[in-house]
């Protein structure tokens, strides 16, 4: 891991390299700890015509449909920022025509992630479905949403949905190192399943940190470096949703947004404010200090509440000495290969 290329770079250069016009764009994370930092970023470089697979149909999809950036939806899940009344730029959209949507259920928006995650063609869901308008009422996907198909095992009828695979994912974790080691804890949802899906993977994170420490607790990785093509740390990358570890949801900012979203305008408004008003997401947090206080940000912060320590303990850690010299045997590979030939034990 020690000669891999870091893959560091910034929120500008990691868009500018790796999202295009007309992507198939998957926003990684799912209600909690959106990747705000790289969402803002890609509106203020302009992106359009995104096919966009968002299961949680938060902030984060209704700046990006309410920017215009986004000419399809895959999603469970549409804010209505106007209450009963709807009001959301995703509905917005959608009545002025400008806008296409499936819809799924969670599992089944899960599972066309995992088919693709996994090198599958389709995956089997819940045949319930079958029953209701999601099966019925299609959109831009046609005959694709769902098929039915006969089990070559048992001559049921099976419920599928196709595999997707975006061309790129974009998500925000806890930490990751230089190389693009992703760690993430807390409420998973899709989040691995949509960025190993991708095509390609920009990761945010609140945190760079070195790679002994990812190796400490390589069970949060959920995402490898060989996968990641850019690492960008992003303090504060998911404001207003919340950080495990890092810092709460913000109410009152979160209110905000959902004030100012229940009209084209109003939303538009936010946008110049704290969007394009903002070079970067340090600009954002410093607007947001000059605006509200320092303390404000800083009630945000998450009280430490460590787990257990986990015992990784062995009673050794490779069978070769640092000399390259075997520890019970006191040869080198080499020599031992040759001891094995001597004795007919080892082929060419």
């Amino acid at each position: 891991m020690a000669d891999m290329d870091s893959k560091v770079m910034s929120a500008q250069q990691a868009v500018a390299r790796f999202v295009h016009d007309g992507d198939h764009l998957v926003l990684g994370n799912y209600t909690v700890g959106i990747c705000t930092a790289l969402v803002f970023e890609v509106l203020r470089q302009g992106r359009k015509g995104f096919t966009l697979y968002s299961q949680s149909g938060n902030l984060d999809m209704e700046v990006l449909v309410g920017a215009g950036c986004v000419a399809r939806v895959i999603s469970t899940y549409v804010m209505r920022a106007g209450g009963k009344a709807g009001g959301s730029a995703t509905e917005r959209a959608l009545a002025a025509g400008t806008l296409e949507i499936e819809d799924y259920t969670n599992f089944d928006y899960n599972a066309r992630l995992v088919a693709g995650m996994h090198g599958f063609s389709f995956m089997q869901v819940l045949e319930g479905v079958i029953a209701t308008d999601l099966l019925r009422k299609r959109s831009f996907l046609g005959e694709d949403k769902y098929r039915i198909v006969t089990c070559p095992y048992t001559g049921k009828r099976l419920l599928t949905v196709p595999a997707a695979n975006p061309d790129v994912c974009i998500v925000h974790v806890q930490r990751a190192d230089q190389h693009g080691n992703a760690q993430y804890w807390g409420a998973l949802g899709s989040v691995a399943a949509a960025a190993l899906a991708s095509k390609r993977i920009i990761v945010s994170c609140e945190e760079i940190v070195e790679h002994e420490i990812i190796r400490t607790s390589p069970h949060l990785t959920i995402i490898p470096a060989y996968r990641v093509n850019a690492v960008v740390e992003a303090p504060w990358g998911a404001h207003p949703t919340e950080v495990l570890g890092y810092y709460n949801i913000d109410p009152f900012m979160f209110r905000l947004f959902m004030q100012h979203d229940a009209t084209g305008e109003g939303l538009r408004a936010w946008m110049d404010e704290w969007v394009y008003g903002c070079a970067s997401r340090t600009a954002y947090i410093d607007r947001y200090v000059g605006k509200f206080g320092s303390g404000a940000l800083n009630a945000l912060k998450a009280k430490p509440l460590y787990s257990a320590p986990a015992n990784y303990g062995s009673a050794h850690t490779s069978s070769w000495n640092a000399d390259g010299r075997h520890r019970n045997l006191g040869v080198t590979i080499d020599e031992l290969e040759q001891m094995l030939r001597q004795r007919g034990r080892l082929h060419e």
